[in-house]
């Protein structure tokens, strides 16, 4: 991608993502003994490493999407990471409710959707509006991994 717009939509797709992601951090920080609740409730091991570790990625994740840090990398770190929300916090198969398993259902795609446009900018980098983008040759448009 060498258009100039092409680094425009790049980072409204960074900021979209990250949006989505910040104000989960900052929820999970603001209701932190709700939140090590929740993980417990799922079953999550080790929620005492895992509750940090999970907002630290969000907040932190959040804000290199923003400033298009290290986005190839991230990209496929997040894409990880969001599949394996999907499937540790939206186990519809596990619900019985059927109101519930809907509701579980469309979170679990939606992470699975996520995990798409996570990949995308695993391949196409972070665009020129970036701290990637400054960093790299005139002739690229993303950092490298």
């Amino acid at each position: 991608m060498t258009r100039p717009v092409d680094s425009g939509v790049i980072l409204l797709a960074r900021l979209a993502l990250a949006v989505l992601f910040l104000w989960g951090g900052v929820m999970k920080l603001l209701g932190y003994a709700g939140f090590v609740g929740y993980l417990h409730s799922k079953g999550v091991p080790f929620v005492q490493v895992a509750a940090p570790v999970a907002t630290a990625v969000e907040v932190l994740g959040g804000l290199f999407l923003v400033v298009g840090f290290r986005i190839r990398a991230l990209g496929l770190f997040m894409a990880a990471y969001t599949i394996a929300t999907a499937v540790l916090g939206h186990d519809f198969w596990n619900i019985t409710d059927a109101t519930l398993q809907r509701d579980m259902i469309i979170h679990f795609w939606k992470n699975v959707g996520i995990a798409g446009g996570f990949l995308l900018l695993f391949v196409t980098g972070a665009g020129r509006i970036s701290i990637d983008g400054a960093r790299a040759p005139r002739g690229g448009l993303g950092s490298s991994l």
